[in-house]
């Protein structure tokens, strides 16, 4: 095994991680899907101009917290219209709902895909705005400055739930057949999923994001996706008089502290040398889940694709 910059893998496997958690985290969530769940996400589908025999491609569109109108990919089985499952897709930072063609395989086994596009990232998502400071990049940080109701992730978080609920009322979807997956920030996004919405059966997240941003901090990775850490302090609190408090509010939004209430089975791929999400920021999250979980420990790799662990995470969700 090469040298780690992180931690030996014995400790990682005990790793409780460091950023604070709020006291009033628990009410903080029950308020907010209180909030999602009161919402009427006035959904509108519409047919896509990318079409297969097999299934039926269209732009899914529902309001979330705040007014936006968020968007993801659908994809339906042309055949069949029996209750069936179905699996969410979560995208890395940036990003975007991507191509049709990455979701057919699921849709062939008779599967409805939900593809979310984040809001203000790289789709056709909207970013309804109303949080104060700094806005010119930076999601994590976005909000920081307003009250915890106004950070960009909480947002983004309750959108993966209000997803899930409208694809579990589809009429042609077994709501207690439903899986999460994807890397990066999707891997962090598919975790919220499943611990905000009880009703999630399996997630497969990959090197997931937004854990444990204190730890980030004292390993000097404030950089590349977590960047804007170091950026906001620069700019705004440069002599880290706020330092507590500023990580306590990104508590919130921190995955592991949603961990513990996940009721999914989940499997996990983590690459040693990932210097973009520190290994020991993604075993803190992973440590707090208490229920069936599996992880899949790549030592010579970072934050890039994982071989083979695509094909093993839909074997994974085939079993629906």
């Amino acid at each position: 095994m090469p040298l780690l910059f992180d931690m030996p893998l014995e400790e990682l496997h005990a790793y409780q991680g460091i950023n604070p958690r709020p006291h009033d985290f628990d009410t903080f969530w029950h308020e907010s899907l209180n909030e999602m769940q009161s919402m009427d996400p006035d959904i509108e589908i519409i047919p896509a101009e990318f079409q297969t025999d097999f299934a039926r491609c269209s732009h899914l569109y529902f309001t979330g917290t705040g007014g936006a109108r968020v968007h993801a990919r659908l994809l339906q089985p042309q055949s069949n219209s029996n209750p069936h499952p179905a699996v969410l897709m979560f995208h890395g930072y940036s990003g975007s709902a991507g191509d049709w063609l990455d979701k057919l395989g699921y849709v062939a086994m008779g599967y409805t895909v939900a593809a979310l596009d984040c809001r203000g990232q790289g789709g056709l998502s909207e970013d309804a705005g109303q949080a104060p400071g700094w806005t010119l990049r930076g999601h994590i940080v976005r909000g920081l400055d307003g009250t915890p109701e106004q950070l960009m992730f909480r947002h983004i978080f309750l959108d993966t739930a209000m997803l899930a609920r409208v694809v579990m009322d589809m009429p042609d979807v077994n709501e207690n057949r439903v899986g999460a997956t994807g890397g990066s920030q999707g891997g962090a996004l598919t975790l919220a999923c499943a611990s905000l919405e009880p009703r999630i059966k399996k997630a497969a997240p990959v090197f997931p994001f937004l854990c444990d941003y204190k730890r980030v901090w004292q390993m000097d990775q404030a950089k590349d996706a977590y960047a804007e850490l170091q950026e906001y302090f620069r700019k705004f609190d440069p002599l880290h008089k706020r330092e507590e408090e500023v990580f306590t509010r990104l508590g919130y939004i921190d995955i592991q502290h949603l961990a513990p209430r996940i009721g999914a089975e989940v499997y996990m791929g983590v690459g040693l040398m990932d210097t973009v999400c520190p290994p020991s920021t993604q075993f803190a999250a992973y440590n707090k889940i208490t229920t069936k979980k599996s992880l899949e420990i790549y030592p010579d790799f970072g934050h890039e694709a994982l071989p083979g662990h695509s094909d093993r995470i839909f074997q994974f969700l085939s079993d629906l």
